[in-house]
């Protein structure tokens, strides 16, 4: 997933979009070095160490990956789009920011 999403961020630089990652790993300092390997240059934030953790119970996450792509207003308008419909989804709701 992560070359998808590096692409995902370049193509959209500069504008209305963002990508944020929720990570579980157990061991913090294991995963800082994970997201420097993996070059991940988005904010992604860890959910303490567990899959139970404050965020995933928060946003009902069951499974892992899960995705949400949220719209300008903050609703969750697709869950677990990937490959070509999540890059439709994104196009789609970059487009309706840029004409707000």
């Amino acid at each position: 997933m992560y070359p998808h999403e590096r692409s995902l961020v370049k193509q959209y630089a500069n504008r209305p979009f963002a990508l944020i990652g929720v990570n579980s790993d157990r061991d913090r300092e294991k995963l800082k070095q994970v997201l420097i390997d993996k070059e991940l240059t988005w904010r992604s934030f860890w959910n303490g160490g567990s899959t139970r953790g404050p965020i995933s119970t928060r946003w009902n996450v069951t499974g892992w990956p899960t995705i949400y792509v949220i719209d300008a207003e903050g609703r969750i308008r697709f869950k677990n789009t990937r490959g070509e419909a999540l890059d439709k989804a994104v196009a789609k709701l970059v487009e309706e920011a840029e004409r707000q």
